[in-house]
C-alpha cells in the first residue's frame, strides 16, 4: 500500500534552565489541543535545517542559525491517512524570544515533565526519549 509521505522537521528549544519550549496546536488545526515540538513541513527543494530555521522565524519570530541545529532525534510515523517522516533538532542558541505567532500556546517544560502533556503519536517517543536522556 503506498501513502504520502509527509516530511517535517522539528526542534528541541532548550533554555539555559535545560527546559524543552512545547507548543500546543490552536483550535482549528488537525489534532488541536495537543503539545509537539516546534517546526513545520519542508517546502518542495528545501533542505531539513533552512525549512527548520524558516519554520522558527515564522511560528515564533525567532531567528536560527543552520549551523546551530544538532540532530537529534526522528520520527517515522504512519498515520491513517500519510506517513509522517520528521527530523527532530536540538537548539539552544537562537536570537530573540519566542512569540506564538501562529494562535499556539508556549511552555517551556523540564524533559522528565514531558509525558504530562498529551502530544500527536508521533511526538510521543520523541518525548519518552529525551524524558530518558536528558
Amino acid at each position: 500500500m503506498t501513502k504520502r509521505l509527509v516530511l517535517v522537521v522539528a526542534a528541541a528549544l532548550f533554555d539555559a534552565d535545560g527546559r524543552i519550549l512545547l507548543a500546543r496546536r490552536p483550535e482549528g488545526k488537525a489534532m488541536a489541543g495537543l503539545w509537539e515540538f516546534p517546526g513545520g513541513k519542508i517546502e518542495p527543494g528545501e533542505v531539513p535545517e533552512a525549512a527548520l530555521c524558516r519554520e522558527l522565524e515564522e511560528e515564533l519570530q525567532i531567528a536560527a542559525d543552520p549551523d546551530a541545529l544538532r540532530p537529534l532525534n526522528f520520527a517515522s510515523f504512519d498515520y491513517p491517512d500519510f506517513h509522517l517522516f520528521m527530523p527532530l533538532y536540538e537548539l539552544r542558541d537562537w536570537r530573540g524570544n519566542p512569540v506564538p505567532a501562529e494562535g499556539q500556546s508556549l511552555e517551556w517544560v523540564r524533559p522528565d515533565k514531558l509525558m504530562d502533556y498529551p502530544a500527536p503519536p508521533a511526538d510521543i517517543p520523541l518525548f519518552e526519549d529525551l524524558a530518558a536522556r536528558f
